[in-house]
């Protein structure tokens, strides 16, 4: 944001803003919804997905060790969001998510790979990759509903950067609860799905917040 849109930003809230209820600290705000997230998922998940064939799975040391890294992505952007959201905090908190997002990226393309080997052309095959689509987009559509409105509470001066992780930690969460009714290996067809779904969600919230910015400004 423009230090110009800043200061109209203030100039604003300094004459219409009356006394408000201090926020709790971010990390507990985000703490507090990724709670409330993890009872909802965890109740879908025992109620629908096949647990048997999700733990055979993950007794892969390689499996487990992607699962880990997508829901630490999951976990670290959502905390970086709430603490970008408060004015002083520093656009470090940014990179937070970056080093589990690699290891995740890492993983799931060594799985393609080794999946390739195996399978030689079925290693291309889209199969229920539609499938997959529609679920990370279900999941995230109603946690983006309930995180994007907690974000804006503080007021956020970058906004844009706010959105983004946020949903880059929606569709992370969004991908690993996906696993659970996953019980095929990725191929890299399925992988280049998940990388779309995962960018649409993030580039939605984006442009979604640069438009809501747009319009307070003009208000």
């Amino acid at each position: 944001m423009k230090s110009a849109d800043t200061d109209k930003l203030i100039e604003r809230l300094t004459a219409t803003a009356g006394p408000v209820r201090r926020l709790r600290p971010p990390a507990l705000r985000a703490a507090l919804w990724l709670i409330a997230v993890a009872a909802v998922l965890s109740a879908a998940t025992l109620g629908f997905a096949d647990l048997g064939v999700f733990t055979a799975r993950a007794a892969d040391p390689k499996l487990a060790l992607e699962l880990a890294a997508t829901l630490l992505t999951g976990i670290l952007a959502v905390v970086a969001a709430f603490e970008l959201g408060v004015p002083d905090r520093s656009p470090a908190w940014a990179l937070l998510p970056l080093p589990t997002l690699a290891l995740w990226i890492l993983g799931s393309g060594y799985s393609c790979w080794r999946h390739l080997l195996v399978h030689g052309p079925d290693g291309w095959i889209i199969g229920d990759s539609a499938n997959c689509f529609r679920f990370i987009l279900g999941v995230s559509l109603p946690l983006a509903l309930t995180l994007v409105p907690l974000l804006r509470r503080a007021a956020p001066l970058a906004p844009v950067r706010v959105a983004a992780l946020g949903g880059l930690g929606i569709a992370a969460l969004s991908a690993f609860a996906l696993q659970f009714f996953h019980p095929f290996d990725v191929t890299f067809m399925d992988l280049g799905v998940h990388a779309v779904a995962v960018a649409l969600v993030i580039a939605s919230l984006s442009l979604m917040e640069r438009a809501g910015a747009a319009r307070r400004m003009r208000a």
